[in-house]
């Protein structure tokens, strides 16, 4: 599918762009997540359904064009938090079509394609459309993944950070920063590479392994733990980490029983500001760990081989390189010599 949009001739100016920026080349078309999108101007306005999108759309300098966020999980970047102070949230987790579509802007820029897709929860691509308001799905959340198998849907191949940077270099483009575009990519990529390096002057031994655990519908049933070719399998991957868990699933439920057998030398638990679970509280996390009589007897849980990483990081986003850090760091702490 194709839609072209063309935004209002009014638009506010960029300050942060340097001169000698490459300017995109209007009209602009973009193969987006199985359709087409072209762009007769850049945006004027942007809403975002998913706090990756909005993070970037601030990290591209471009917070003065948000009109809206949606879908939390953590507290914005520090350094963020002046300008995300004046932007309307309108919700926490899931908006509505309504309040996305009444703000009518130029862009809307999502995150997961479960909240704006084929089947979208909050509204479909067409939809949106129909309206003449452009959708643009970042694309770690359909590069490599099948979204049409429910839940999170499942990898069809790795995650890779690629396609974080894809996502940042195709928002640049179509709000024409593509020079801020270039800098975010550059400074991610050295960050990462610095994770990496870290770890691998650890020299650690064959066999380490890990489980992530993102959150649980309920403390009495089967977590959500981490797929293999998501974006906590990336991380586990570049520092040479077994993942215990071998779905192809992006967050598939595992018994307790099954992970504890795997005995990971390594437990990740998310941390996150919301609660749509009761597993999403940090602290009833770390009680369960403690006192169920199955987790409690993993070797990391009575090591306390316990990383805390925030929920954003373990999704397909560019914080997932500030998990890698964050799981690197931790290593270092960990008596795991051969």
């Amino acid at each position: 599918m194709f839609t072209r949009f063309a935004a209002p001739a009014a638009l506010i100016a960029f300050a942060g762009l340097p001169a000698h920026a490459q300017s995109t080349d209007y009209p602009l078309e973009i193969e987006n997540c199985g359709q087409t999108v072209g762009f007769d101007a850049a945006p004027d306005s942007a809403v975002t359904v998913g706090q990756s999108a909005t993070e970037i759309l601030y990290a591209l300098g471009l917070a003065e064009r948000v009109a809206g966020t949606s879908v939390w999980f953590n507290p914005v970047l520090p350094q963020f938090e002046e300008v995300n102070a004046d932007i309307e949230r309108l919700a926490d987790n899931d908006p509505s079509f309504e309040s996305v579509a009444n703000k009518a802007p130029g862009l809307v820029a999502v995150q997961y394609e479960w909240h704006v897709g084929p089947n979208g929860i909050v509204g479909t691509r067409d939809q949106f459309h129909d309206l003449g308001i452009p959708t643009y799905v970042l694309p770690a959340d359909c590069d490599t993944k099948d979204n049409t198998t429910g839940g999170d849907g499942t990898r069809t191949s790795a995650f890779a950070t690629g396609s974080i940077y894809k996502g940042i270099r195709e928002l640049a483009e179509i709000f024409d920063v593509q020079s801020a575009g270039e800098n975010l990519v550059s400074q991610l990529q050295g960050r990462e590479a610095e994770a990496i390096a870290q770890a691998e002057a650890l020299e650690l031994p064959e066999g380490i392994s890990a489980a992530f655990w993102f959150s649980s519908a309920d403390l009495e049933i089967d977590p959500y733990m981490a797929g293999q070719k998501g974006a906590p399998g990336y991380m586990m991957s570049k520092l040479g980490i077994q993942n215990v868990v071998d779905s192809d699933e992006e967050w598939p439920t595992v018994g307790w029983e099954t992970i504890a057998r795997a005995d990971p030398t390594v437990l990740v638990i998310a941390k996150m500001d919301r609660r749509r679970f009761p597993a999403d509280d940090i602290e009833k996390k770390l009680e369960f760990l403690r006192n169920d009589p199955v987790a409690s007897q993993m070797t990391a849980v009575r090591e306390g081989r316990i990383v805390v990483m925030d929920a954003h990081a373990m999704s397909a986003t560019m914080r997932t390189i500030f998990g890698l850090e964050t799981l690197a760091e931790a290593l270092v702490g960990f008596d795991l010599g051969a």
